[in-house]
């Protein structure tokens, strides 16, 4: 089978796509942590960004996985910029001084760079599901 035809047959098998966004979401948390462990500032505030929606990303191959890349990747960012714009309520920030996984899920004020590296994430899952 060649390598065209085995990336055609991972999406077109719903369980083995979920097996690998799953996976992929592990990975990405992981990646995270780690980000948030060895860097400060703004590589590790854009670098979170991106794979934030680089999650969401995953998330959304895990809960559909017959959904195309580039519709999970576009659901992604379009969410990553819903949390972001909310951020411009005084919701988000009501939520995070009493919740932390609010805080890590909504933060709590606007950054209109986010929105830039939101769309990294999206594209870098597009790129990645299209190259795999």
């Amino acid at each position: 089978m060649t390598s065209s035809s085995t990336r055609f047959a991972v999406r077109d098998d719903p369980t083995r796509t979920r097996l690998a966004a799953a996976v992929a979401a592990v990975v990405i948390v992981g990646a995270g942590l780690a980000l948030r462990a060895v860097a400060a500032g703004e590589v590790a505030k854009y670098g979170g960004d991106a794979l934030y929606t680089l999650l969401l990303f995953a998330l959304v191959l895990v809960a559909a996985p017959r959904t195309a890349p580039a519709k999970a990747a576009v659901l992604a960012m379009a969410v990553s910029w819903a949390v972001e714009f909310l951020q411009l309520t005084d919701g988000p920030a009501h939520l995070a001084r009493q919740s932390t996984a609010a805080r890590l899920v909504l933060g709590s004020t606007f950054n209109a760079p986010d929105l830039f590296w939101y769309a990294v994430g999206a594209a870098t899952g597009w790129l990645a599901v299209r190259r795999a």
